[in-house]
């Protein structure tokens, strides 16, 4: 466990000690968070008439506030999340169909061109025997 830290803080024009297991500047971001909502709420008209009880109170409430949209927004960024690795499950599955496709594709290219190669050859072959066989008209042979 991490050693338990003391840091100095001033929350509200009042110099108090913050202790905690997280670092001295997590404990500074935290007064600076409430201390931006105090000056917040002691812009709100008739805040600062108030007894001291109900601004704490309607302090309270601002935070609350921020916390529920704060786990809101994480909730929906975890449903995009959760959304994203769907679709990337579902292109790589894509893609892997594709790449099983495209390499099918190759062999039946390869076999088209040996076939090709092998037709090519025959042809060949069956016109040199036919140029054997036949002999051009007036050159005095007969079969």
């Amino acid at each position: 466990m991490a050693a338990k830290t003391d840091a100095q803080v001033i929350i509200g024009g009042r110099v108090l000690t913050l202790s905690g297991y997280e670092s001295e500047e997590y404990l500074q971001k935290v007064a600076s968070y409430l201390n931006g909502k105090i000056t917040d709420c002691s812009k709100i008209e008739g805040f600062n008439r108030q007894p001291v009880d109900l601004q704490a109170i309607l302090l309270q409430l601002n935070i609350a506030d921020d916390y529920f949209k704060a786990k809101k927004q994480i909730s929906l960024l975890e449903e995009q999340a959760t959304e994203k690795e769907k679709e990337l499950y579902d292109l790589k599955h894509e893609l892997i169909a594709s790449q099983i496709k495209l390499e099918n594709t190759e062999k039946n290219v390869k076999n088209l061109e040996k076939n090709l190669e092998e037709d090519s050859r025959k042809i060949i072959q069956l016109e040199t025997e036919l140029k054997n066989k036949v002999t051009p008209i007036g050159s005095g042979k007969r079969h």
